[in-house]
């Protein structure tokens, strides 16, 4: 495997996630809202070097903050994708309540979100590779930051925003494993796993 430095790492990183973000979540429809704001260039894209949980709840609170501080119409969101940590999923898992600890700790809950992606990502109660699994994983561990405020706008544009899981559930599994496969969404065959 190639020695990638970090700038072309995160570069790469980062490609792979746009890949993911336009081919599933877009392409597939999983989140009607997404495609307005990559289209308008409002996604930021952040790879984290941590190595360890500790390090990646340093790079979240600086991204909290700088999407809480940057206007919405040049931000609505961020990505912040963390490739060299947290490859088993629940250890991923248990840094959410941490995270969300963090949201209330810096003021920002009612106005910022966190949710998550995984390439185990996995719902209670389900097998690891039950399909429906699928619409939360991405090719890396991935926090998404949201605004609250975007999000009511979104459900407003969208009354029945609670059967968007359902209809994703069906949506993949009209598509099935193969399908899944053929979007090419994993990392990079060069990329070093996570640790």
């Amino acid at each position: 495997m190639p020695d990638l430095s970090a700038p072309s790492r995160q570069a790469l990183v980062e490609r792979d996630t746009r890949a993911w973000l336009e081919r599933a979540v877009i392409g597939l429809n999983l989140c009607p809202f997404a495609k307005a704001v990559h289209v308008k260039g409002q996604i930021h894209f952040a790879v984290s070097t941590a190595g360890d949980a500790r390090a990646l709840l340093d790079d979240l609170a600086r991204e909290l903050r700088a999407l809480a501080a940057t206007d919405p119409d040049v931000r609505s969101t961020t990505l912040l994708i963390a490739p060299d940590c947290l490859a088993d999923f629940y250890a991923f898992n248990d840094l959410l309540g941490r995270a969300d600890k963090l949201l209330r700790r810096l003021e920002l809950d009612g106005t910022l979100q966190i949710a998550s992606f995984h390439p185990q990502y996995q719902f209670a109660g389900t097998d690891p590779q039950d399909i429906g699994n699928f619409t939360n994983r991405a090719p890396y561990p991935t926090l998404h930051l949201l605004r609250e405020s975007s999000i009511d706008q979104a459900v407003k544009s969208f009354p029945q925003a609670e059967q968007i899981f359902e209809q994703n559930i069906r949506t993949l599994e009209t598509l099935g494993h193969e399908g899944w496969d053929a979007l090419d969404v994993g990392p990079s065959r060069d990329e070093t796993p996570p640790r």
